[in-house]
């Protein structure tokens, strides 16, 4: 699938992965991105997340890095994606950790994942985060609240079992998918979470 801007460019898109559980997202988005041309990925990865990715997929950090078209240190806050000259289309945090939740909301940009983040919303470029996290404090609604005033977007990762999924690997494409939808990847989008077509009920009697 080719995807591209006016004129040629491609469409850059910042994907970040931190300590939250659920770094199969992440993960998934770069397997999707890497096989659509146009789109340049821009990889971050904290250091919870690299523990997670560990933990929970059995993968290091390089076989992530690989499906990143490029990979920034989180400390290096002297990035390109550090600077809203850096024309990206939009970031992705997936999964996000109620840790980087406040410090986006709180404007505290203290690594390369809060500064770009931060950069994403002071251009008016689309933010999503995919907070994660059981149940939810009054610090947690609010972080989430103060983002969402700034412009960002907040997605749990929360599954839909209206399309009758048969695996976790269903379950998770489709929330992908609807993340690609929302930073305006929609023929991808629509691929991995076809549109809801509606019930085929019976009359109410």
């Amino acid at each position: 699938m080719s995807v591209m801007h006016a004129g040629g460019a491609p469409q850059r898109l910042i994907v970040a992965i931190t300590g939250a559980t659920g770094a199969i997202y992440g993960v998934r988005l770069l397997q999707v991105l890497r096989d659509v041309s146009g789109v340049e990925t821009h990889l971050l990865i904290s250091p919870a997340g690299i523990m997670n990715l560990q933990h929970e997929l059995d993968i290091g950090r390089a076989e992530v890095e690989a499906l990143a078209d490029v990979v920034h240190n989180v400390r290096d806050v002297g990035a390109t994606i550090a600077s809203g000259s850096f024309r990206a289309q939009a970031m992705i945090v997936a999964p996000c950790s109620m840790r980087t939740l406040a410090a986006i909301a709180h404007g505290l940009s203290d690594n390369l994942i809060t500064r770009a983040a931060d950069v994403t919303l002071k251009e008016r470029r689309k933010l999503v985060l995919m907070v994660r996290e059981t149940p939810l404090n009054l610090a947690h609604l609010r972080n989430m609240t103060a983002v969402t005033e700034m412009g960002g977007i907040i997605f749990p990762p929360v599954p839909g079992f209206y399309q009758k999924p048969q695996s976790i690997a269903e379950l998770v494409d489709h929330t992908v998918g609807r993340v690609l939808d929302l930073v305006d990847l929609r023929d991808i989008g629509e691929t991995l979470a076809p549109g809801w077509p509606g019930l085929n009920s019976a009359p109410l009697p």
